[in-house]
């Protein structure tokens, strides 16, 4: 069971992925009434602050620098920002949480951004930062490091006190970012922006969310494995689900492979207990990040399970899975993701037919992953809820999916009740899926209600891409949503 990752997506909302002439599985839903936007403006009677842009943001109460960096045609900060550990109770504690700002001018829309883990903090803009030519806020989520209190209450790590970290981050930057703003994300990012949407529905005008998994009854997973029966073609399948086998029947030279590559890497299992069980995590793992993260076109490269050798089969696993994941030393970044899926967030589990007899511990829940001295108790209403505000409230949202992506199985979904909300596939695409990846129609009604709800001409014309947003191993896990 991989953690959300939002790196490969992060990636891809700066450049299209090319969609293929197949249709998209789910049409695309708009909600019958399509709500006027108006563009947002500063007061006409306050006099307009002429202060260099540093000064404004550092004027700010708790806003601090850690550097500014240059970026042609942009201003680029990275901040922290004094937020309480609590926001119900704000006099407990507080903690310092990164952020960076990419400014273009104050006249233009803002983008918050997150990818639900740790913040980059080299310049980059999202899809729709790029679509609105606009300033780009981007927000490290609560307890990935250094954005973590010390000492760490992990019982305030949740989706309410994420999402309230946005809200006062808006709230203090809205005095100087005064135009439309707009939260995006991808992945895990995109149920970040989702979640903040949910619980201050009243900051942004509108709502971009990528890949998003919706995990509503964490019991029930059949989902995934419908999907995994009809993903590519059946020779490609089962090619993927021989090379499975063939790994965990080979599981005796193979792991002695692993266990002297962890020797000379220095890697630990204290977390996942034994060499054993995270070998066939990574196993696990395979079908899943080849759907996730390739595409059919890979189908040619996957090797010959009963012919190919120990080296090039123990090289292939490491390409799609990686056997340094599930080590302490791969584990460790992501203890925060971890302990919100087995709290909050839910995490898949696949049934696993082919292979019966091989498998030991199957799909390992979110607990195998999360240091033992760390408490957790799963939420069972948190997920629920936001589902059911999604379908029957949600309000200028965007939802993007690739159809050949196992995380879509599990999705957002709109309806009555929601007003200007649309759920959009981009045929062919996997967990990089975005706008310019969708079929001809729906990429012109999405690029249309996204520059509306910025408040933006949709005469302007698209900034080119500036970069492509990192994929530093400190962000994300490397098969996760």
């Amino acid at each position: 069971m991989r953690a959300l990752l939002a790196s490969l997506v992060a990636g891809t909302l700066t450049a299209g992925i090319a969609g293929t002439a197949t249709a998209a599985p789910g049409p695309a839903a708009p909600v019958a009434s399509v709500a006027p936007v108006t563009p947002r403006s500063a007061s006409p009677l306050a006099a307009p602050d002429t202060r260099d842009i540093k000064e404004r943001l550092l004027s700010i109460p708790g806003m601090s620098l850690i550097e500014e960096k240059p970026v042609a045609g942009y201003r680029y900060f990275v901040l922290a920002y004094r937020q309480p550990v609590d926001h119900r109770h704000p006099s407990r504690g507080s903690f310092t949480q990164r952020l960076t700002v990419l400014h273009k001018d104050t006249s233009r829309p803002t983008v918050m951004y997150t990818s639900g883990y740790g913040v980059s903090t080299s310049a980059s803009r999202a899809e729709p930062t790029r679509l609105v030519d606009g300033n780009q806020v981007s927000v490290e989520y609560r307890y990935f490091t250094p954005s973590r209190p010390r000492p760490a209450d992990w019982s305030k790590l949740d989706i309410w006190q994420a999402a309230s970290d946005q809200h006062r981050i808006y709230r203090a930057l809205k005095k100087v970012y005064g135009q439309n703003w707009l939260a995006t994300g991808g992945s895990k990012g995109g149920m970040t922006a989702t979640y903040y949407a949910r619980y201050y529905p009243h900051d942004m005008d509108g709502v971009v969310a990528y890949v998003a998994p919706n995990d509503v009854d964490n019991a029930e997973d059949s989902a995934y494995d419908r999907f995994f029966e009809r993903v590519g073609t059946k020779e490609c399948r089962d090619a993927l689900a021989a090379v499975q086998r063939e790994a965990l029947i080979r599981r005796e030279p193979l792991e002695k492979k692993y266990a002297d590559q962890a020797k000379a890497e220095g890697w630990s299992f204290g977390t996942v207990g034994t060499l054993d069980k995270a070998y066939e995590a990574v196993v696990l793992d395979l079908v899943w990040g080849f759907w996730q993260y390739s595409g059919e076109a890979d189908c040619a490269d996957v090797p010959e399970a009963r012919t190919v050798s120990d080296e090039e089969l123990y090289t292939y696993v490491d390409e799609i899975s990686g056997w340094s994941f599930y080590t302490d030393q791969g584990l460790d970044p992501y203890t925060p993701y971890y302990y919100q899926a087995g709290t909050q967030l839910g995490a898949p589990t696949l049934s696993l037919p082919h292979l019966k007899g091989l498998s030991r511990y199957g799909y390992q829940p979110p607990r195998n992953f999360v240091p033992r001295e760390i408490p957790m108790r799963f939420d069972r209403r948190a997920i629920p809820d936001v589902d059911s505000w999604v379908r029957h409230h949600a309000r200028h949202m965007l939802f993007v999916y690739g159809e050949n992506d196992p995380w879509g199985a599990e999705r957002f979904r709109v309806g009555q009740g929601s007003l200007d909300a649309y759920v959009m596939t981009a045929p062919g695409a996997n967990h990089g899926a975005n706008i310019d990846g969708l079929v001809p129609a729906e990429r012109a009604l999405a690029t249309q209600r996204v520059l509306a709800w910025a408040g933006v001409d949709a005469g302007t014309r698209a900034a080119a891409p500036l970069a492509r947003l990192d994929k530093a191993p400190a962000e994300e896990p490397r098969l996760r949503p």
